[in-house]
């Protein structure tokens, strides 16, 4: 898979993607594409779960794994399993920390999508990255 960055067929391709891996799940999960200097996936890895409402999200393990797979960008995707996917103060924070945190090591961060069962949310696309 070749993910052209901010585009509107990447933009679409990468939605419907990551709806299909993860949107149906009753639990939160946080997914990272890891994706290499021209934007082909590496590895798409579910790093962290929760629960209903949440999971946990530790920085440190998304740069651990960057590292380890070379990574010179990352999409982060989560879903809701209230099938609402309208970014919360918590979704921009964490985005923020990681961002901030991949900064460090010249890892960019392209998007950060929500899923949910009828639609997903693209935190790039609503200016919130």
């Amino acid at each position: 898979m070749n993910i052209s960055a901010l585009t509107c067929q990447y933009s679409a391709d990468v939605k419907q993607f990551c709806q299909l891996q993860i949107a149906h799940e009753k639990d939160e999960h946080f997914c990272c594409m890891f994706m290499d200097s021209q934007h082909r996936l590496i590895a798409f890895e579910r790093l962290f779960s929760g629960t209903v409402d949440g999971a946990s999200v530790h920085p440190r393990v998304v740069v651990r794994r960057a590292l380890e797979l070379n990574a010179a960008a990352v999409i982060f995707t989560h879903n809701h399993p209230s099938g609402v996917p309208k970014p919360s103060t918590s979704d921009i924070n964490i985005t923020k920390r990681l961002k901030d945190a991949l900064s460090l090591i010249d890892v960019r961060v392209l998007d950060h999508i929500i899923a949910g069962a009828a639609d997903t949310v693209s935190m790039a696309e609503a200016g919130l990255l």
